[in-house]
């Protein structure tokens, strides 16, 4: 998956860019918080045994190439890895998505929207059981503009989905268990290249 996201970010270097394309570049703080309707009880529940939610941090590592521009929106895609832990549980999200920013609500303000899908892993604490599932999420956010060549992200949030490892999904238990549900909130520093 590292591979992966290393070979989409390197394409967007590679792919020639017109003068008024934008390219950002971000690794910023994210907490996830990881929740589910039904607690998981066995050695490979992903949460820790009979826990329904819990808070992961970790990193969003991503970039974004906007390459249509209209008179008040422009879009683009945006490629991302979210790295994230916590209870010695492990999930790494690879997104890749669609993004519409307004551009005509302020000359420093530039709001977002953006649909992704991709993979997502997770590894159950205290144990080598993985899974690697579809994921999606939307995400909305703000970012400033401090200058010529750095943005600030004052804030995104995002939800999605991505089925964890479970008892379940490794086969110890007949029943099946429910996706988790994913509610991400980040900021920090954006890098911009013309």
């Amino acid at each position: 998956m590292k591979l992966l996201f290393t070979v989409v970010l390197s394409a967007l270097f590679l792919i020639p860019v017109s003068s008024h394309a934008q390219i950002g570049i971000y690794v910023n703080p994210v907490a996830t918080r990881v929740s589910n309707s039904q607690a998981d009880t066995g050695p490979a529940a992903f949460l820790g045994a009979g826990t329904t939610s819990r808070t992961f941090w970790g990193a969003d590592i991503g970039g974004y190439y906007d390459f249509f521009h209209g008179k008040s929106v422009d879009a683009g895609v945006d490629f991302r890895d979210t790295i994230s832990g916590a209870n010695n549980a492990r999930m790494n999200t690879f997104l890749i998505g669609a993004r519409v920013v307004a551009k005509n609500l302020s000359p420093s303000w530039r709001p977002y929207v953006q649909l992704s899908g991709g993979v997502g892993s997770s590894r159950a604490p205290h144990t080598s059981l993985k899974a690697s599932r579809a994921t999606y999420a939307v995400f909305g956010g703000a970012d400033y503009k401090l200058n010529r060549y750095i943005d600030i992200r004052v804030v995104e949030i995002g939800y999605g989905s991505l089925t964890t490892v479970s008892n379940a999904s490794v086969g110890n238990t007949p029943e099946s268990y429910p996706s988790s549900h994913l509610l991400h909130i980040s900021g920090g520093l954006i890098f911009r290249i013309r």
